[in-house]
């Protein structure tokens, strides 16, 4: 009798996991292409534009925008950057005012959403109050934080706390509440008290939630920054864009809206970073 023989499957390729897909040869290559031909591509409508409009007023050319740059960048004429600070001065001024904003209301957000997601009946009065400020624009507040606390740093941090909040307070909420009930159960079975459980049950299998409720907090903070420092914003990359806006130089203007975005690019790119090593296991079964 002849014996057919079961075929035998190929061993995974060598540095790659069993079951792990292949990647794509010249994937991140045509990506990188990609972009960087997006990248020319708005570029060339820009110019464009600028071209057909003849109104540099309304749509400064790309060149008027990099001379602003250089301008800003350095001391000439005797003139120190705008308003006699440099671009990347305005620029630090705002990011220090973001990370202290944004750390202040990332901590209570953290604080709000546990009790929020713990407390059931805290979560029932409470959950409409962060809704309504969550919905508030940041201009609709920051009146009253500048007759509270004046026109220094005060009301701008106060600003930035609120508008961070929030979105944490909501994600971790959420994640808490919906935390695994089996890992819950055997937790306590071993033993574990209630801020025993939180601690090394609930929050590590929540850690992905909140992990997207703090960049989304961040990116909210950085958006109302220019908010923030339309009173008394010199130095910072805020008010540098409001007084540029009110003597109409608007290749200033866009030379601070590019500032803020490539920054806040930096800045989630780092977030994303330090969550892929703090949450290795995100996405993975």
């Amino acid at each position: 009798m002849t014996t057919v023989s079961a075929p035998v499957a190929a061993p995974p390729a060598a540095g790659r996991p069993a079951g792990a897909p292949l990647a794509p040869r010249g994937g991140r290559r045509r990506r990188l292409l990609l972009r960087l031909l997006s990248l020319v591509v708005l570029y060339a409508l820009w110019e464009l534009a600028a071209r057909v409009t003849r109104n540099p007023t309304f749509i400064p050319p790309p060149g008027a925008v990099w001379h602003q740059l250089v301008q800003t960048s350095t001391t000439h004429d005797g003139i120190r950057g705008y308003s006699g600070h440099l671009l990347i001065e305005h620029l630090g001024v705002s990011l220090r005012r973001i990370l202290v904003g944004s750390a202040i209301g990332v901590g209570a957000g953290l604080v709000v959403g546990v009790v929020l997601g713990t407390v059931g009946w805290i979560r029932v009065v409470a959950e409409p109050v962060v809704t309504f400020v969550r919905a508030l624009p940041p201009l609709a507040y920051f009146s009253l934080f500048i007759i509270w606390f004046g026109i220094d740093e005060t009301p701008k941090l106060w600003l930035l706390s609120i508008a961070a909040m929030p979105p944490v307070a909501v994600a971790t909420a959420s994640a808490v509440h919906s935390a695994p009930a089996g890992l819950v159960e055997a937790a306590r079975a071993l033993g574990a008290g209630r801020w025993a459980v939180i601690r090394d049950v609930v929050l590590p299998s929540s850690l992905p939630e909140i992990f997207t409720g703090v960049r989304l907090a961040v990116g909210v903070a950085y958006s109302s920054v220019v908010a923030a420092e339309t009173i008394n914003g010199v130095p910072g990359i805020g008010g540098m864009v409001r007084d540029a806006q009110r003597y109409s130089q608007t290749d200033v203007v866009v030379l601070g809206l590019f500032a803020i975005g490539l920054s806040g690019l930096l800045i989630d790119a780092l977030l994303r970073v330090a969550e892929n090593r703090l949450i290795p296991w995100r996405g993975r079964a």
